[in-house]
């Protein structure tokens, strides 16, 4: 026969009302944080993969952070070449317009104003560096401000590019690289030797370039109207390889954000608690307190002091 006490029924109801306490503090944690642990001990049987999961999530994000970054620039990438691309087009277009009206009255002053942003595009920055200097990014890649600075400022063309040889790559998942560099001296060598001609027809014994057109003028005129179509379909060339990497960039990038999406419903799936349950336990451990409580009151009331008072 068990021994019944008021002090054996008060620690046992005691016990009770601290555990029912404990749950309830337990399911109000899992309700607040809408998770079922706060660190890797409460997940003790999964912990191992956890941690696993959370490296590669890691790694991920920083791909993906890096791969916004090469994006942004190929885009301002894309830009500039655009730009180059575009004054040559429009070169070529006026040496084209004044074959056909027989008059240079502004050719020059337009072709100066073309390849002015021809340069822009080619010194182009992003972040405060320059994006065609290969790996002299603070030094501004190609030199001069006007035409007649073509046949002043050095003998040759080359001397006007003050990039290095270096094409930046970046590595945009765990297997993918891509070469995101251009160097200013691979986009504008033909385009500033072009011009050069110009300026130097220009300034030559056949010049200047105004007024009616003379037989001598379209003759030269004529002949490197289709160095420029060359230059263009160059220009285009490069531009389009641009956006080859642009492509692949972004497939990478697709192809990371649902690695990283799919990994954190897996990780969700073990840390995240199931709202409907947690509210029910919570419920259930207030019931818990509230049953525990009612029954330390009624013990008090049923006290053998109360018996002898």
């Amino acid at each position: 026969m068990n021994r019944v006490s008021t002090t054996g029924n008060y620690s046992t109801v005691l016990a009770n009302l601290m555990a029912a306490s404990q749950r309830q503090v337990n399911a109000g944690e899992m309700v607040a944080t809408q998770k079922n642990g706060q660190d890797l001990k409460d997940f003790a049987k999964d912990a191992e993969m956890l941690t696993a999961m959370r490296a590669v999530e890691t790694r991920l994000t920083g791909f993906l952070d890096q791969n916004k970054m090469i994006a942004d620039k190929l885009t301002t990438q894309d830009f500039a070449l655009t730009q180059v691309t575009t004054a040559a087009q429009n070169t070529r277009e006026a040496i084209e317009q004044a074959l056909a009206s027989g008059r240079v009255d502004t050719l020059m002053q337009d072709i100066n104003g073309y390849y002015r942003n021809a340069l822009e595009g080619m010194n182009t920055r992003y972040g405060g560096k320059y994006l065609f200097s290969g790996g002299k990014i603070d030094t501004r890649p190609v030199e001069g401000e006007k035409l007649a600075d073509l046949t002043t400022l050095y003998p040759t063309v080359d001397e006007f590019f003050h990039n290095d040889d270096f094409v930046v790559e970046a590595k945009v998942d765990d297997s993918t690289s891509v070469r995101t560099g251009i160097l200013a001296k691979d986009v504008g060598a033909d385009m500033l030797q072009l011009y050069k001609d110009l300026q130097e027809f220009e300034e030559g014994p056949l010049g200047p370039l105004t007024g009616q057109l003379t037989e001598d003028q379209k003759t030269f005129l004529t002949g490197v109207l289709g160095q420029w179509d060359d230059l263009h379909s160059d220009l285009v060339n490069h531009t389009a390889r641009n956006g080859t990497v642009q492509a692949r960039v972004e497939a990478v990038k697709s192809d990371l954000t649902t690695r990283s999406d799919s990994l954190k419903g897996m990780i969700g799936g073990i840390t995240d608690a199931d709202m409907a349950q947690a509210a029910t336990a919570l419920q259930q451990a207030q019931l818990s307190v509230q049953a525990a409580a009612q029954v330390f009151l009624s013990l008090q009331d049923s006290s053998l002091l109360n018996v002898l008072r």
